[in-house]
C-alpha cells in the first residue's frame, strides 16, 4: 500500500482529532441560584385621618391598622401604624411638655439615643432637618443597613407637644429584600409629617 501525502495528512488530523477528544474534560460546576424573595404587591397610597381623640392628628395609610401601644412602658396616646400586609409598624410616641425646656431637651437626647442603638448593624445613619408642608420642623433619621428601624423621626412646637415616631419590620431589614416596602412606608411617614396637627 502506497503512502500518499493526501493519507498521510488526512490519517495525521484523525489521529489529533482522537487525541483532543480523549482529553480530560472538566466537570461540569453548578451551583445554587441565590436565595429569592417573595414579591411585594403595594397599593396606591391613600389615606384616612387619625382619630381626634388624640392630642395630635395626621393621615394615615388607609392599608394600616392604627392600633394602640401595648408595651409596658407606652403612654396613653401612643399608637401603632400596624401594616398587616407586610408586617410593619410606624411606632407613634407623643409627649406633652407643659412649657418644660428640661423635658424637651430630654426627649431630643433620648430620640438621639434610641437611633444611635443602632449603630453596631448600621452602615450609616444619616440625619436630615425637613419643614412640612404645615410648617413643623422635623429631625429624620436614615438608618441603612440591617436594622429593624430604617426611620426614625421626632418633630415638637418645643412648648406644649413632643412627637416621636420609628419605622419597625419585626427582624433586621434586608435592604434589597424590602426596599420597595421600605420605600412605601417612608412615603407614608413624610405624608404623616406634612399633615401633622396639634389638637
Amino acid at each position: 500500500m502506497k503512502f500518499t501525502p493526501t493519507y498521510f495528512y488526512t490519517i495525521l488530523w484523525a489521529c489529533l482529532i482522537l487525541v483532543a477528544g480523549c482529553g480530560q474534560q472538566k466537570e461540569a460546576y453548578y451551583a445554587p441560584k441565590p436565595k429569592g424573595y417573595n414579591r411585594l404587591n403595594l397599593p396606591a397610597h391613600r389615606y384616612v385621618k387619625v382619630d381626634k381623640k388624640y392630642p395630635y392628628q395626621f393621615d394615615v395609610s388607609r392599608w394600616a391598622q392604627v392600633l394602640p401601644d401595648t408595651f409596658k412602658t407606652a403612654g396613653k396616646d401612643w399608637i401603632f401604624i400596624h401594616y398587616p400586609d407586610i408586617d410593619a409598624n410606624i411606632q407613634i410616641t407623643y409627649k406633652p411638655l407643659n412649657g418644660n425646656p428640661t423635658l424637651l431637651h430630654q426627649y431630643i437626647d433620648d430620640s438621639y439615643k434610641l437611633a444611635a442603638k443602632h449603630q453596631i448593624r448600621a452602615s450609616s445613619i444619616q440625619e436630615q432637618r425637613v419643614l412640612s408642608k404645615t410648617g413643623k420642623t422635623a429631625i429624620i433619621f436614615k438608618i441603612e443597613g440591617p436594622v429593624p428601624s430604617p426611620y426614625q423621626f421626632y418633630t415638637t412646637d418645643s412648648s406644649r407637644h413632643f412627637l416621636r415616631g420609628a419605622i419597625y419590620f419585626p427582624t433586621a431589614v434586608k435592604n434589597d429584600s424590602l426596599a420597595p416596602a421600605i420605600d412605601f412606608i417612608q412615603q407614608d411617614m413624610v405624608h404623616l409629617l406634612n399633615t401633622l396637627t396639634w389638637n
